[in-house]
């Protein structure tokens, strides 16, 4: 068993060192390039405060860059015996380049040290939430740009209700995504803060440079005090896992409806037949898998703020291992989430709809708001005109041309999707991604 950075005459128990390490060599994977990235911020640091020499810096990078490339291949491994990933870098630096490799760090702790990766890694992955998340939206916009004439029954506990129409019900899901996006946005931001050189929660007696780590790393800012960004582990996961979890509850609605509105007893859309599996036993069935399987994903993913927030709810300022459990929901939640995105948009961008969902008479009492409205307009008082129209329905004398007049803002008949798409864009544009980019690339010579 390779010894552990932190351990001296002692080695520690196979069991003990068992359940304490638990899932960390395989979800640290997660974490290698970030790792590497932030390992190169601070040794650029430690150089220019005198800590390390110029070719120390100089030949730390070059082999640091590689192991980077290595991560990015998808080669990057831990080797049994080492606890983590921080464990695993430095040992390759070792081996490489020998006592060089052990200097790289000073001034950090693990503890700040995962804290950077998982803001690194989050980031990352929220840029592409945030990308998959437009994708769908463009979508969904286009189809309601293009179905905005077509009407269909509008619900309320699901009893036919008002006329509504595939404008509204697809431009609807598109908004949803826009107030998700703002959500997405604000915990991006309070990710994008510097937590490196709190160092284990309570600084470092050397001259640690932080403002040029944060600037060289792409961050909005750095979390100032030291024991506010040990406090920030777990409080971000869970800021970001309720993000996610907005995201997750307007998928998982579009998923009931699309299940259901493709269903013989509504028929209102037809899921493309590539996008459907079959039954053993049942030769005309064409189920609607992907939504269903994208309901329940993503109402276990609504369910993740509350996992995070149960790990680390009763937990006092400073570190605690109670926080590497965080790792294991936290991770993998948003390869799942941008799973379902890419479904929702691809079948959303290829589902046919029906356009004469209302020639069937069964939705005829929709109208009933429509012909009180006609006679409240034409001077009865509204309360007599409903009367009016539930006796012509109870007697069944109720009819309506199956038209609609509607022109307010949001309605059928002015949807505002142009407003809704200027602030989608809004969004997107306050992320401010190109930063980020733009650090990285350059800490990498790219």
């Amino acid at each position: 068993m390779a010894q552990k950075l932190w351990e001296k005459n002692v080695q520690v128990n196979a069991e003990i060192d068992r359940f304490t390490v638990g899932r960390d060599r395989e979800l640290d994977i997660y974490l290698a390039k970030h790792d590497v990235l932030g390992s190169m911020a601070h040794i650029t640091m430690l150089e220019s405060i005198g800590l390390l020499t110029a070719e120390e810096l100089k030949v730390l990078l070059e082999e640091l860059k590689a192991i980077y490339a290595s991560a990015e291949r998808g080669e990057f491994v831990i080797e049994d015996g080492i606890e983590d990933v921080h464990s695993q870098v430095e040992l390759m630096l070792t081996r490489k380049l020998g006592d060089v490799g052990k200097k790289i760090h000073s001034g950090r702790s693990r503890n700040d040290q995962v804290l950077l990766d998982l803001k690194l890694f989050t980031r990352e992955q929220l840029r592409g939430v945030a990308e998959a998340v437009e994708d769908l939206f463009r979508v969904l916009i286009a189809q309601s740009n293009r179905y905005k004439d077509v009407l269909m029954p509008g619900y309320t506990h699901l009893q036919i209700a008002m006329p509504s129409s595939f404008g509204l019900w697809f431009g609807a899901y598109a908004e949803s995504l826009v107030d998700d996006m703002m959500f997405l946005q604000a915990a991006y931001k309070m990710c994008n803060r510097n937590p490196l050189g709190s160092a284990a929660g309570y600084g470092s007696s050397f001259p640690l440079d932080r403002e040029m780590t944060t600037r060289l790393l792409g961050f909005d800012s750095m979390n100032y005090n030291v024991v506010y960004a040990q406090m920030g582990r777990g409080k971000m996961e869970r800021n970001v896992a309720f993000a996610l979890a907005s995201i997750a509850g307007t998928l998982s609605k579009l998923a009931f409806d699309a299940c259901m509105f493709s269903s013989q007893n509504f028929g209102f859309v037809k899921l493309p037949d590539e996008c459907t599996t079959g039954s053993s036993i049942m030769p005309h069935k064409k189920n609607p898998d992907v939504f269903e399987l994208t309901r329940a994903k993503c109402n276990k993913i609504q369910g993740l703020p509350q996992q995070i927030m149960l790990i680390m709810n009763n937990l006092p300022s400073g570190y605690f291992r109670d926080l590497q459990i965080i790792k294991e929901v936290f991770l993998p939640a948003f390869e799942e989430l941008n799973d379902c995105l890419r479904m929702a948009t691809y079948i959303m961008d290829k589902i046919k709809v029906n356009e004469h969902i209302l020639d069937d008479d069964k939705y005829l009492y929709i109208f009933s708001v429509e012909e009180v409205n006609r006679l409240a307009a034409e001077g009865m008082p509204f309360r007599d005109a409903y009367k009016k129209v539930g006796l012509d329905i109870e007697a069944g004398k109720f009819t309506h041309n199956k038209q609609v007049h509607h022109t307010h803002a949001g309605s059928i008949g002015n949807l505002c999707n142009d407003k809704i798409e200027a602030l989608m864009n809004e969004v997107v544009s306050g992320f401010g991604f190109d930063t980020v980019m733009c650090a990285e690339k350059s800490l990498l010579g790219r």
